[in-house]
């Protein structure tokens, strides 16, 4: 046991050196390539949530295949893998233009379970979206509370 508890220990130093080693050499322009594909990627779920937002809200019609289409983006965009803009060293302390919080890659960050809670939610969009505006509104605040609850406890509130 005691081989194996060392031996776990060396693993997960040799991880954290790792890390620190990855995040030391990571140069600027990838840092700022990361940070504007992750913006890039929050704009399409912006754009999309105010399709449905705005059906939700009655601010326009409700239209089945536009519904479908913007909660169909919002699954996909959900689903992505993203680890390649969620660098270390690109939040709002390390660099300028993000309110990316270092919450986010904190030991214990619950992230990747917000990220789950997203994805739980898009899906369920995507099945309500298609049958009518009351199960559209009905999925509005489950895949609101989503995004929210990620960016209440990883971004910079608007200043």
């Amino acid at each position: 046991m005691r081989k194996s508890l060392i031996a776990g220990l060396a693993i997960a130093g040799v991880a954290v050196g790792a890390i620190a080693y990855a995040d030391n050499h990571i140069s600027d322009a990838q840092k700022e390539a990361a940070v504007k594909a992750r913006k890039a990627h929050m704009t399409l779920y912006a754009f999309n949530l105010g399709t449905l937002g705005a059906m939700a809200k009655e601010e326009m019609p409700y239209d089945a295949a536009a519904a479908t289409a913007a909660a169909d983006t919002i699954a996909t965009l959900a689903q992505l893998p993203q680890s390649g803009y969620w660098l270390p060293g690109t939040d709002n302390q390390s660099m300028e233009k993000t309110r990316a919080l270092p919450a986010i890659w904190a030991d214990g960050s619950d992230v990747g379970t917000k990220a789950g809670d997203l994805v739980t939610a898009a899906t369920a969009m995507q099945s309500a979206a298609a049958m009518d505006l009351d199960s559209l509104k009905a999925a509005m605040g489950p895949l609101g509370a989503s995004c929210g609850g990620c960016h209440k406890n990883f971004r910079q509130p608007d200043e």
